[in-house]
């Protein structure tokens, strides 16, 4: 029988890596694809269950078992012969809160704390090169002084961790972690000055992310200013959220491509005066999630940096300036391939210019209802304004607002969409707020997958607010 190279499956599996069912059942088809699939399937330790960690419990070495014995914890292991692979070394992704919440349920009635320790020597000394760690203040077992966590850690390339977390954790990974290329802090109520020590190290850092949890008092804005100080000038992405030391520090970066500031309050921009004169020649995203900067300084800054935006996302904006924020968006960013800004119901005509200026328009997020454009509206303007190369189009849908969309109202802009000049399949997407959207319509529905059957439509979803990628 004719039998597929180890390349080719390897290349094939990795397209099914968020597929788990499909993968559990190549395990079944002979050794060579059991091969292949369980490297996959136990790359990422999220992907972990209760069944998961009782094999893994069986993988411990003679040493952790007769710890686990002597602390009076009974072994049930799956099966009594040996394990037909050394499961830890494929990990790639570790996440501690995971594997500290599955041993916490797994032996809720034994001393787990002597198992997670066992696991996590186990992980140490038999991964070779982790990727991605996680960890967020959970454990208090420093699982890097387990033998074998330098060679582990070393050539880590994405963290995300809380500011509390231990400072011997942080001053260790500082000694042998010095290749970051992504890191996520979760701020809360205390920074660790492990973690300065940490940062001060990196050589490569591209993508920093920082949430808080709280709001900070004195102590920690200033020990964020001097993690703030201690950042490389390598980052390319920065995203800041819920709330930020003072935006002035992000004039450093330079070579930034992709901003995301998503704060709550619009005094949450602080510095932000600084920043609208700073030139990012290379910025090619920009997202401002909830709140914005005032109207001027947010004006004043696309001047400069518009024209190399690719993509520009808006929360959901008010008052009398945000036609002519608008305005200016269709005159100095008119490179946009992405955009998702607020249209008010007597702004048709600012979304025409929109779509008449920035030519390269392949998708738009609209937002429906209210103060804002109907759905009619939005569909009857995406498909009298906009060019060959839109192939998405996203309607964002507001709390408390039913949708008014009639079925004829939405097979008449799908008959018509089909009539246009060179006409692109649509990708449709509803983010739904408060399941009021034409979705929930079954007549809307029926049209939808007849378009979908007949080709017009490539795909359709509905997503919540929260979980859109764009908001």
């Amino acid at each position: 029988m004719f039998q597929l190279p180890v390349d080719c499956l390897d290349e094939i599996f990795e397209y099914l890596e968020e597929d788990l069912i499909t993968l559990h059942s190549c395990l079944l088809v002979n050794r060579l694809w059991c091969k292949v699939s369980v490297r996959i399937l136990w790359r990422n330790s999220l992907n972990y269950n209760v069944q998961t960690y009782s094999t893994l419990v069986a993988c411990l070495p003679k040493e952790s078992k007769e710890i686990l014995s002597k602390s009076g914890i009974i072994i049930l292991t799956p099966t009594s012969k040996p394990p037909m692979f050394n499961y830890a070394s494929y990990c790639k992704v570790l996440s501690i809160n995971h594997i500290f919440d599955q041993i916490r349920y797994l032996f809720k009635n034994q001393s787990y704390k002597v198992i997670e320790q066992e696991i996590y020597r186990l992980h140490m000394s038999q991964i070779t090169s982790l990727k991605e760690l996680k960890f967020m203040q959970f454990s208090s077992i420093n699982f890097t002084l387990y033998p074998g966590s330098k060679d582990c850690l070393k050539n880590l390339s994405k963290l995300n961790c809380s500011s509390n977390d231990s400072h011997e954790i942080f001053y260790q990974l500082s000694h042998f972690c010095h290749n970051l290329s992504s890191l996520k802090i979760t701020i809360g109520n205390d920074i660790s000055n492990g973690l300065i020590d940490l940062i001060s190290v990196q050589k490569n850092l591209k993508d920093l992310g920082i949430i808080h949890l709280y709001d900070c008092d004195k102590d920690i804005i200033s020990t964020l200013s001097s993690l703030s100080t201690n950042l490389p000038d390598t980052l390319i992405k920065l995203q800041l959220y819920r709330r930020s030391n003072p935006l002035s520090f992000i004039a450093k970066f330079t070579i930034l491509q992709e901003l995301i500031l998503s704060f709550n309050y619009t005094n949450s921009f602080e510095g932000f005066e600084i920043l609208q004169y700073i030139r990012f020649p290379q910025l090619q995203i920009l997202k401002i999630r909830y709140s914005v900067p005032k109207y001027e300084l947010l004006i004043k800054f696309l001047e400069i940096n518009g024209r190399n935006l690719k993509e520009i996302y808006l929360g959901d904006l008010s008052g009398e300036s945000e036609n002519s924020l608008n305005l200016v968006i269709s005159k100095f960013c008119i490179n946009l391939r992405v955009i998702s800004v607020g249209f008010k119901n007597y702004e048709l005509e600012t979304l025409e210019i929109v779509f008449n200026n920035c030519k390269y328009l392949e998708r738009i997020y609209i937002w429906c209802g209210g103060k804002y454009l109907s759905e009619k509206e939005a569909l009857d303007a995406a498909l009298e304004y906009s060019r060959e190369n839109i192939f998405e189009l996203t309607l964002y849908h507001l709390y408390d607002v039913d949708s008014k969309l009639l079925p004829e109202e939405l097979e008449s802009f799908f008959m018509n969409w089909t009539n246009r000049i060179q006409p692109k399949s649509l990708s449709l997407t509803i983010v739904n707020n408060d399941d009021n959207s034409l979705h929930t319509s079954d007549e809307n529905m029926k049209i939808i997958e007849k378009y979908t059957k007949l080709g017009v439509i490539k795909t359709f979803k509905v997503t919540d607010f929260e979980d859109d990628e764009f908001n």
